[in-house]
């Protein structure tokens, strides 16, 4: 079966209520995962972020085997996950066995609860690598309440985040609360990792949430700067992900982490070819 479409059907497939909610979804998702994903970087919290994603997974498969809404078991595991990670891993060595510890708990305690659910197999593939009919109404509403949220948290205690991010140390001696910031940084990645999961599934959150944060710091030093890039980044992998998986009906997951490798792989040659060409001068 051809799995490819004409335009005709493409255009069809975008007048469609499902592809307008998962093309939003992308959208705002982009916007908050783009403005998280620098701090993340600078923090190095990528192994964080993988393992609240699997505690994602694990409230995911509760919710379904409960019979509630994915979005919401999602959200839940998340916070608990960022919450711990905060509160046991606040120290940089014993971040990592934390996390580890914290995440094969998690993971396995997904994968026992989908074996127990006995609902449709492509309810459970979804929260592996993402689906693009998963977004509903109710999903996208969370969506846009969680973004404003963590948009306005990271407005008040950007400066502060920001400070503790880049040089700790100093910001301990300066009198900066680090640890009651880990806490609520933690606690909004998990939010937004949650949010990713539905739509790029538990094993590829990192590739909106880690991707961009770190293609930006490969061609520009200035912060505000590297958000800004980072969003643009993040949106262009997530919409045009989205888009490009509308044709073939394949998971969105992979066409998003496709363009997010790319574009790092792009920013890191330009970073290269630009430090160059300044020594030449």
């Amino acid at each position: 079966m051809d799995r490819f479409v004409s335009f005709d059907g493409l255009g069809f497939l975008l007048a469609q209520g499902f592809v307008q909610n998962a093309l939003i979804a992308c959208a705002v998702l982009g916007l908050v995962a783009g403005a998280l994903a620098p701090l993340i970087v600078s923090r190095g919290m990528a192994f964080a972020v993988h393992g609240t994603a699997e505690l994602a997974f694990t409230g995911g498969a509760a919710a379904l085997l409960i019979g509630i809404g994915v979005g919401i078991g999602a959200v839940a595991g998340a916070v608990i996950a960022g919450l711990v990670f905060g509160i046991l891993g606040l120290r940089q060595r014993e971040r990592d066995s934390v996390i580890g510890v914290v995440l094969a708990f998690g993971l396995g305690l997904g994968v026992l609860m989908l074996s127990l659910y006995s609902g449709r197999a492509s309810n459970k593939f979804g929260l592996l690598v993402g689906s693009i009919v998963s977004v509903s109404t109710a999903d996208l509403v969370l969506l846009a309440i969680v973004a404003v949220l963590v948009i306005g948290v990271l407005a008040v205690l950007y400066r502060p985040l920001l400070f503790a991010s880049t040089d700790p140390d100093v910001a301990v001696a300066r009198g900066v609360p680090t640890r009651a910031l880990s806490l609520v940084f933690a606690v909004l990645v998990g939010l937004v990792t949650a949010l990713a999961v539905p739509i790029v599934g538990a094993i590829l959150v990192l590739s909106v949430l880690i991707a961009p944060g770190a293609a930006a710091a490969r061609v520009t030093a200035s912060p505000l700067a590297a958000t800004v890039i980072a969003v643009v980044f993040a949106e262009i992998a997530l919409v045009g992900g989205a888009l490009l998986s509308l044709a073939p009906g394949l998971p969105v997951s992979g066409y998003v982490a496709t363009i997010a490798f790319v574009l790092y792989v792009g920013a890191r040659m330009s970073a290269r070819m630009l430090g160059r060409r300044a020594v030449v001068a």
